[in-house]
C-alpha cells in the first residue's frame, strides 16, 4: 500500500529532480507527495520538474492528431466513456470509415505539424474485417505523408498485433485509464489484467507501447501513484495524461474533483517517475487547467491539437500560440 511521508515548505523540489536526473527513481511514497505538494509549492514542484523535462526533451512539442474513425457501437460498460453500451450521451455513431476519409484524416494531421496520426476505433477490439481494413490503409497513408501511426484498436491478441506490426504501424495505444485497484469501480466488462496482456501482446510484436490513464474519476491519489508505476513498469514510450471530463449520459456525468493546482501535479508526479518518457497532456487539459494550461508544458512535452474523439479541443492556432508565447517550438523530430 502506498504510505504517507511528511511534506512541508522546506521540501526542495529541486533536490528531487537532482535525484531523478542522477538516475535514482522516485519511491511510491515520494510520487505520492508530489500530489500532496501544497499550492505555495506549485511553481517550486514545476521548475524541478522542467529541469528534467528539459534534459530530455529540450523545449520541444510534439502535437498528434486524433481520427474517431469508429465512433460508438462499443459492447464494453466503461463509466467514463461516451462511446460505451450504457452511455446515452448524444454522439455520432458509424462504423469504421473509409480510405478517402482516413487519407483525409492524414493530410490534416500532416498539415498541423502532428508528429503522429492516432487511428482510434471504438470497440472491445477489432473485427477481422476492421484489422484488414487498417493494415491496407497505413501503407498507403505513410507512403504520403512523413507520418508516425498510432492504432488505438481495443483489446489485442498477439496475432492483431503482429499483423500491425507488419503493416507499418509504429505504437499501438491501450490505456490502462486507472489502478487495478480501482478498475473495478470504471469497468465490469474486462478486467485491468485485460488491458496489460493487450500491452504484453504489443511489445511481444515490437511496437512501441502507448498508454496512459484518466485522472479525476473518484480515485484516490495512491491509485494515480500506482498507475504512474504500473506505466513505467511496462516500459511505456508515451503516456497520454487525460483529465476527466464528465459527459452528460454517462455513469460518471456528475464526477467534479479536479483544480487546475492538482492536475499541475499530476502531470509533474507523471515526469518525475517516467523522466525520459514522452508525457502528453491529453483529453480535458483544456476544461480542467482553464489559464494554468500553459504551464503543463513544463512537465509534458506532447499534446492532442485538434478534436478528441467526442469532445471539442483547443483550436491548434491557439495551441501554436500558447506553445510559442511559454517559449517551445513544435517539431516532428523524436525527442
Amino acid at each position: 500500500m502506498v504510505g504517507r511521508i511528511a511534506n512541508d515548505t522546506t521540501t526542495h523540489w529541486g533536490d528531487l529532480a537532482d535525484r531523478v536526473l542522477a538516475g535514482s527513481p522516485l519511491t511510491e511514497d515520494e510520487a505520492l507527495s508530489v500530489l500532496e505538494c501544497g499550492d505555495d509549492e506549485m511553481l517550486d514542484l514545476l521548475a524541478g520538474t522542467y529541469r528534467v523535462r528539459r534534459h530530455y526533451f529540450g523545449k520541444t512539442v510534439q502535437f498528434y492528431f486524433l481520427m474517431n474513425a469508429k465512433s460508438g457501437l462499443c459492447p464494453e460498460d466503461c463509466g467514463y466513456c461516451s462511446q460505451s453500451k450504457d452511455s446515452k450521451a448524444e454522439i455520432p455513431k458509424y462504423n469504421l470509415l473509409d480510405e478517402k476519409r482516413l487519407l483525409d484524416g492524414a493530410r490534416e494531421a500532416f498539415e498541423r505539424g502532428s508528429k503522429t496520426y492516432c487511428i482510434v476505433i471504438s470497440a472491445r477490439g477489432p473485427s477481422e474485417k476492421e484489422v484488414v481494413a487498417v493494415t491496407e490503409i497505413i501503407p498507403r497513408i505513410k507512403a504520403k505523408y512523413d507520418l508516425k501511426i498510432c492504432a488505438c484498436l481495443g483489446l489485442l491478441s498477439p496475432e492483431q498485433a503482429e499483423a500491425l506490426k507488419r503493416c507499418g504501424v509504429d505504437r499501438v495505444n491501450h490505456n490502462i485509464n486507472t489502478s487495478e485497484n480501482f478498475y473495478s469501480q470504471i469497468c465490469s466488462t474486462h478486467t485491468y489484467q485485460d488491458r496489460i496482456d493487450t500491452l504484453e501482446a504489443v511489445r511481444g510484436a515490437g511496437l512501441e507501447i502507448c498508454s496512459g490513464g484518466i485522472i479525476g474519476m473518484g480515485e484516490a491519489p495512491s491509485d494515480v501513484v500506482r498507475m504512474a508505476f504500473a506505466l513505467r513498469d511496462v516500459g511505456a514510450e508515451s503516456i497520454p495524461v487525460n483529465f476527466f471530463n464528465p459527459i452528460d449520459g454517462t455513469a460518471l456525468a456528475d464526477t467534479w474533483l479536479l483544480t487546475p493546482q492538482y492536475c499541475l501535479k499530476v502531470l509533474a508526479m507523471f515526469r518525475l517517475v517516467n523522466p525520459d518518457r514522452e508525457i502528453r497532456v491529453a483529453g480535458g487539459r483544456e476544461l480542467h487547467l482553464g489559464s494554468l494550461q500553459p504551464l503543463a508544458l513544463y512537465a509534458a512535452n506532447s499534446i492532442f491539437v485538434g478534436d478528441y474523439l467526442t469532445t471539442k479541443g483547443q483550436l491548434p492556432e491557439s495551441d501554436r500560440q500558447m506553445i510559442e508565447e511559454m517559449g517551445f517550438e513544435v517539431t516532428r523530430d523524436e525527442g
